[in-house]
């Protein structure tokens, strides 16, 4: 046995995924709001991506699934994000509309304002990426934010600012449209944005200039091995600031060889690797990081040891380490 007298039987039994009711990494579930200081909830919604691959909505429930292994204590941070606030499981947004895209828009911001009101952060796991439009819709000027725009640290293979598909398929604040949106609405400031990790062969050469267009610093799969990690990490510290930033992290910005279930495979070119990914997260420690989702997992594409899930898992757990660490900070 070991000498460690903080380790406990409860905690060894707290490690076993498969024990004990599902919940976000093994946290307690429940909406007092008064109890909280980080909000972890699952967005179960896939109408904002107008394609076949439709099953991202399974995603919050495969990630409950498997993430109470990865409740673990941050190694590079040196502390425990548990101990250092209260993080619940406040559950699922609520979609009786499921196929309604724009209701569906509406409900996660409904829901994410209650928490941005009790100055509560959230950290999510989706659903199709059209999730991240309704969340920030309703940060992008809200209290967590101090009122203001807020700056998007956007990791992904694809720009999702497609302004020249009017309504994607049927949706209106789709998967495709919501990073042009919410600049346009006034809810994210572009000009403190980086986009990073695009990738793959588009459908048009003029694919980035949206993004241009609006504002975005951009680095593709390319530009980011030419300029190598550190020099990545301190673009996007210098571009964001002191702006309040939320992370939105699409794991088909992995390599189709570490997250194979995706909505959205990208193979033509090498993506990030997840030393890769976290470091860039990382990248934002000690500023103002209001929350952050993972999004577009598909679990009934996923490999049999639930490999994306995991990745899913690990890498919500660096954005939910950055908020504990400015926790503990203040």
């Amino acid at each position: 046995m070991s000498d460690n007298q903080d380790f406990t039987p409860e905690d060894m039994m707290d490690s076993l995924y498969w024990w004990g009711v599902p919940t976000l990494f093994g946290c307690e579930h429940h909406q007092r709001l008064d109890e909280v200081d980080i909000a972890l909830l699952g967005v179960p919604h896939s109408a904002g991506n107008g394609t076949t691959e439709r099953d991202q909505h399974l995603g919050p429930r495969a990630l409950r699934n498997v993430s109470r292994q990865l409740r673990r204590v941050h190694l590079e941070f040196g502390f425990d994000p548990w101990k250092a606030a209260s993080i619940v499981d406040v559950g699922d947004v609520p979609f009786p509309e499921a196929n309604d895209n724009e209701a569906c828009i509406e409900r996660i911001s409904d829901f994410v304002r209650r928490l941005d009101s009790a100055g509560i952060n959230p950290v999510s796991i989706g659903g199709d990426h059209s999730i991240t439009g309704g969340i920030v819709q309703t940060l992008g000027g809200g209290k967590l934010a101090d009122g203001k725009p807020v700056a998007l640290l956007h990791i992904d293979a694809h720009t999702d600012v497609f302004e020249q598909l009017d309504h994607f398929l049927g949706a209106k604040k789709s998967a495709a449209h919501w990073g042009s949106y919410l600049v346009h609405q006034g809810d994210v400031d572009a000009s403190k944005s980086v986009q990073l990790g695009l990738r793959g062969n588009p459908r048009t050469l003029d694919w980035l200039q949206p993004s241009y267009d609006l504002g975005y610093t951009v680095v593709t799969m390319k530009e980011y091995r030419q300029l190598g990690l550190d020099a990545a990490c301190d673009l996007i510290r210098q571009t964001i600031g002191d702006t309040p930033v939320y992370i939105t992290f699409d794991l088909d910005s992995l390599d189709p060889t570490v997250a194979p279930g995706v909505s959205n495979l990208e193979p033509a070119e090498e993506g990030l690797r997840m030393n890769e990914a976290c470091s860039l997260i990382q990248s934002l420690r000690g500023f103002n990081v209001i929350g952050g989702d993972v999004v577009c997992m598909m679990p009934t594409k996923d490999s049999p040891n639930n490999i994306t899930a995991y990745c899913a898992a690990g890498i919500m757990f660096e954005i939910l380490s950055l908020v504990a660490d400015n926790k503990r900070a203040k």
